[in-house]
Formats: structure tokens, sequence, C-alpha cells
């Protein structure tokens, strides 16, 4: 296990769960554009991202995390990262990189993984090394459509041939962009859709709906080609499907 030195956060009798939402909050106060909610994401929600790390279990993965937080999708991984794997996290902001130091340095899970947290914009990630999943908690449409194309470009270079992308998007903020920001502001994720839906015909195997999160949201899988040869594919699983029973919604 190896991180960033120099970085610590104090232990709490309140726990990690009730911490890590007033931290969230306080850095949503600040900047909710780079924060992207006002609460870390749930247990449900960190569930349905991680899955593809389970599904590819037991032979050790190498996974990357972009935009942690706090730590709560973080907290799926270790539990779920077969011994041996490698996980890199990246987050950019440093008082959430110091929460994932503390973190990494106390979780139980962490001993059996390699782990590195850097402090990063992922898209200036220095690293060769590609990766069987990569786990998503940036707040996509929050940024600009030039942004959203690096990152994504980004994550799927980084990604091995037939690696998975997972990453969420909440319920109902175009609308409400619509309805309450400016015409810019409206145009500008517009535009952000239109990028992701791009990406999302020509990669996705899948989209998963998590209710019992605040606030709602999408979870999509993506899918790297095998090779460079390969033809676009229509969807390998129809939108709304579920894993394993019901009618495509996690609770």
């Amino acid at each position: 296990m190896t991180h960033t030195p120099a970085r610590t956060a104090p232990a709490s009798a309140a726990g990690p769960v009730r911490t890590d939402g007033w931290a969230f909050l306080r850095e949503a106060v600040r900047d909710l554009r780079t924060t992207g909610a006002v609460a870390p994401s749930g247990q449900a929600l960190a569930r349905s991202l991680t899955d593809p790390v389970r599904a590819r279990s037991p032979r050790p993965l190498a996974v990357l995390e972009a935009g942690a937080g706090t730590g709560a999708v973080t907290r799926a991984l270790l539990s779920r990262l077969p011994r041996g794997s490698r996980l890199d996290v990246v987050e950019a902001n440093p008082r959430f990189t110091a929460r994932l130091d503390h973190l990494v340095d106390t979780a139980p899970a962490a001993r059996h993984t390699r782990v590195t947290v850097h402090q990063a914009l992922v898209e200036d990630l220095a690293t060769d090394r590609r990766y069987d999943v990569v786990v998503s908690g940036l707040p996509l449409t929050n940024f600009t459509p030039e942004q959203v194309e690096r990152i994504m470009a980004r994550y799927l270079d980084l990604l091995h041939p037939g690696g998975t992308l997972s990453y969420f998007a909440y319920l109902g903020t175009r609308r409400a962009r619509t309805l309450f920001a400016s015409r810019a502001e409206a145009r500008r994720h517009a535009a952000v859709d239109e990028i992701m839906t791009a990406y999302q015909h020509r990669y996705a195997t899948g989209r998963w709906t998590v209710l019992a999160n605040l606030p709602p949201a999408h979870v999509w899988e993506l899918r790297r080609p095998e090779t460079p040869a390969d033809r676009v594919r229509p969807l390998a699983t129809p939108l709304g499907v579920p894993r394993a029973q019901g009618d495509g919604v996690l609770w």
C-alpha cells in the first residue's frame, strides 16, 4: 500500500459516514460545480458503480477511481477488489485527498491492495498504466463540453482493450437547468448531454437506475473495444435491463 505523503485527516467518533457527509457539504458550499452534489454517493450507488469489479473477480485487477471525493466509492472498491489488486485513486480537491489518505491508512481491506492516492485532475494524471476498470465519480454535467471531451477520451485511453468504464449521472439535472438556470447554462448542459449520448451509443453495455441515492442517479457502463478495428456495435445489454432481476431500478 502506498500513498502520497504529508496529508492526514483526524479520526472522529461520529464515524466515517457522518463526517464524510459534513465534509462533502462544506466543499459543496465552497464550489458546487466541481463537487457536484451536496452529499457523497450512497451505498446503493457505490455498489452499482463498482459492480464491474465484482464481475471480473477473482483475478487481481488494476482499477482507477477518478473524482473520489470523501471515499464512499473507494470503500466499496476496497471491499470488492481481489487480493493483489492495484487501486489508483485520483482526486483534485486537497481537503478530500487528505481524507482519502487517512482512509487508505486505516481501512483493513487496503492491506491486501496496492493503493495510491493522487492529487490531480484525471486528464493530467501522469501514468503509462492501463486499467481493467475505471470508476468515475466526476460530476460531468457540471463541466464544459470541452472538459467532458478531454475526460472521456482520457478514460478510454486509460482502459485496457475490453476494459469497463462506469460512471453516474443524476436524474433530472437537464430539466432543472432548463427551468431554473440561465439560457447559457442550459445550452452548456445540452451540449454535454449530446457528447455523453454519443459515447453511450457507441460504447455502452448497460444502464441502471439507482433511486436509493441523494439525488437518484443512472449508472452507465461503457466498454473500450477489444481492438481498434472493432466496428461500433449496438448496446450489448438493452437499456433498463437489470443485472439480476427486477425492473432495472436498484434500491
